[in-house]
C-alpha cells in the first residue's frame, strides 16, 4: 500500500517543475515500467490534475508548482512548528485529526496534498486534487462549551483573509457563515467540526481549503462561480509552503485570541470583510424561504437580515444564504 501511495507521489514531484520529462526517464526515477507511469499519470489525471502529454517531448504540468514540505513551513513559522504534519493523502485532514486527537497536543495542525473524501459545510463534498490547493486542519480545544463558541468560523474567516494578505493576496471578503469570497467566486472554504460536552469542555477541529490553481476540469465540477489564486495574482500565486505557514500562523494566533476574547476579538474585522452587508438576499431553511437585505452580525455572530416584516437574525445551522 506504502508503495502505491509514493510511487504517485515520485511521479508529481517530478513533473512540478513544469517542464516534459520523458515517459522513459519517470519510469527510471521512479522504479516502476512505461506502463506504470501511465497508469499512475491516469490516475492523477482522474483525480483532477491536468497532466499533458506531448509527442515527442513526455509529460508536463501546464505551470510549476510545490509540493508540501513540513519542514519548509516550520521554517517560516515564528514560533516553531508545533505539531505538523504534511500527507499525501487522506480521506480529510480533519478525519485524520478527530481519529487522533487524543493524542496530539492543542493547536495541532495536518496538511494533505491530496483528500479523498474532503468535506464542507452540510456534508457537501470538497474536490481535492493532489498538488493544486491547500487542504489542512487545526486542533483546538477549549474549556468552555459549545454555546461560548459562537462566531468561532466568522473569526476563523478573518484569520484566513489575514493569512492570504500575509502571503500577498488581497481583495478577499467573507460571506457568512463560512466562506472567503472574492467578487469572481469562492476561493477558500471553512468548516468548523464540534466535539465534546456542551457546558465544557469542548474540541473544535478547524478544516480550510484554500483554491491556489483550479483547472477547468475541475472547475466545472464545483457548481458554483470559483475564483484561485493564481487567477487573481495574475498566473504566479503564492508558493504553497509560504501560503501555508501563513495560514498556520494566523490560525494558531488566532484561535488563542478567541479562546482569550471570543468573537468580540475578531468583529469590527469581519465587518469590514463582509461579502453580504448592503446586499440582497435569499435565505432558505427550516423556517421556509424569505428575502432581506444584509445587516451585518450581532455580538453571537448571527447573521442580521432586514425584511419587509423587520430584522430576523439566523444561525448557521438554520439557512443557506444566496446573494441575488
Amino acid at each position: 500500500m506504502m508503495k502505491n501511495l509514493l510511487q504517485p507521489r515520485e511521479l508529481l514531484r517530478a513533473l512540478a517543475p513544469g517542464e516534459p520529462v520523458s515517459g522513459e526517464a519517470l519510469a527510471d526515477g521512479i522504479g516502476v515500467t512505461r506502463a506504470a507511469v501511465w497508469k499512475h499519470v491516469a490516475a492523477l489525471r482522474k483525480r483532477g490534475l491536468p497532466v499533458d502529454a506531448r509527442t515527442g517531448l513526455g509529460y508536463s504540468l501546464p505551470w510549476p508548482t510545490q509540493l508540501l514540505d513540513a519542514d519548509a513551513v516550520a521554517a517560516r513559522l515564528e514560533d516553531g512548528a508545533g505539531s505538523l504534519e504534511v500527507h499525501w493523502e487522506l480521506d480529510s485532514t480533519s478525519s485524520e485529526l478527530a481519529r487522533r486527537q487524543d493524542g496530539l497536543p492543542d493547536l495541532a495542525v495536518v496538511l494533505a496534498e491530496s483528500q479523498s473524501a474532503g468535506r464542507g459545510r452540510r456534508g457537501r463534498a470538497w474536490l481535492s486534487p493532489p498538488g493544486l490547493n491547500l487542504y489542512l486542519s487545526c486542533l483546538k480545544r477549549f474549556e468552555r462549551g459549545f454555546a461560548g463558541l459562537s462566531g468561532l468560523s466568522l473569526a476563523v474567516g478573518v484569520c484566513v483573509v489575514r493569512a492570504l494578505e500575509d502571503a500577498g493576496v488581497a481583495g478577499a471578503h467573507l460571506k457568512w457563515p463560512n466562506d472567503v469570497m472574492t467578487d469572481s467566486g469562492k476561493l477558500a472554504g471553512i468548516l468548523v467540526e464540534l466535539g465534546g460536552e456542551y457546558q465544557g469542555p469542548c474540541t473544535a477541529i478547524v478544516g480550510v481549503g484554500v483554491n491556489v490553481r483550479l483547472p477547468r476540469t475541475v472547475r466545472e465540477a464545483i457548481g458554483q462561480p470559483a475564483v484561485d489564486l493564481a487567477e487573481l495574482a495574475g498566473g504566479a500565486p503564492p508558493d504553497r509552503n509560504v501560503l501555508a505557514a501563513c495560514l498556520v500562523a494566523r490560525l494558531r494566533r488566532g484561535l488563542a485570541m478567541f479562546e482569550e476574547g471570543g468573537f468580540a476579538a475578531f468583529a469590527d474585522d469581519f465587518a469590514r470583510l463582509d461579502w453580504l452587508h448592503g446586499k440582497s438576499l435569499r435565505l432558505d431553511g427550516a423556517r421556509g424561504a424569505f428575502e432581506g437585505v444584509g445587516a451585518g452580525v450581532d455580538a453571537r455572530g448571527a447573521l442580521r437580515v432586514r425584511t419587509a416584516d423587520g430584522e430576523v437574525r439566523v444561525d448557521s445551522a438554520e439557512v443557506t444564504v444566496r446573494a441575488t
